[in-house]
């Protein structure tokens, strides 16, 4: 047996999961029976495919397993970008993961722990074999993790606010002189999903029609659907709003 490292940063969003390479939403189902269509897990005993019905807010995502199964897509999904041999190998993961900067503090050892000491991990992935162990994971706090890959833009400044727009939560977080300011740093709730909760809400009051993300997410991307031109429009109002309260 051989063993092959793969480092596979991961933000571990509420509404979507994001790697290098892959974004997919934060959801599947589960069942005894092969799925017949789409990108699935067999884990345990038991197959996972992916779905666009994402897992409700959780702010400790370590109170179950779900978050980990997601994880293994993710750890898979890089493998095979890699184009990694997974015939006969082990693959050693090391995990760097995000924390909004709120609640870095309280959470990131339990976050960290959550995915080690679980020894080699075996599931298929589209039909092929894998074993994982996770042998390591760091946490970071969201923002600045992000603000240091334009470190040299942002040390000249001042003050510079970075803002992560996240599923359920809106994160900022101020840097003094390249420095991060911790006393100036909040997460609050008010990412995507409360606006995609506002406006699907809205149009079933107004117009009896029942909108989910992905029907929000194309009418904000201005891409091609069935609905009205009253319905366009006040999405797109809704969406303009949110916005200009982001930046106010």
């Amino acid at each position: 047996m051989m063993y092959q490292k793969i480092i596979v940063p991961i933000d571990h969003g509420n509404r979507n999961m994001k790697t290098e390479h892959k974004a997919f939403t934060s959801g599947f189902v589960e069942g005894d029976c092969r799925p017949a269509l789409g990108e699935y897990l067999y884990y345990g005993g038991r197959y996972y495919a992916l779905a666009e019905q994402r897992i409700p807010y959780m702010r400790d995502k370590t109170v179950d397993d779900r978050f980990f199964i997601l994880t293994l897509f993710a750890v898979a999904m890089e493998a095979e970008k890699q184009m990694l041999d997974t015939q006969d190998t082990i693959l050693q993961a090391v995990l760097p993961v995000g924390l909004p900067p709120k609640h870095y503090g309280a959470l990131y050892r339990k976050f960290e722990e959550y995915f080690k000491g679980r020894g080699i991990q075996q599931f298929t992935y589209k039909g092929i074999p894998y074993r994982v162990e996770i042998t390591d994971a760091a946490a970071f706090p969201q923002d600045y993790a992000a603000a240091m890959t334009v470190y040299q833009r942002i040390a000249q400044f001042n003050k510079v606010v970075t803002v992560d727009i996240g599923g359920f939560t809106l994160d900022y977080l101020l840097i003094r002189g390249g420095r991060p300011d911790l006393g100036v740093c909040d997460s609050l709730e008010k990412g995507v999903i409360k606006l995609y909760n506002d406006v699907a809400s809205r149009i079933n009051s107004e117009k009896d029609i029942l909108l989910d993300d992905t029907d929000i997410d194309r009418i904000i991307r201005g891409e091609k659907t069935d609905y009205d031109g009253e319905v366009l429009r006040i999405v797109g109002d809704m969406t303009r709003t949110f916005v200009d309260d982001i930046l106010g």
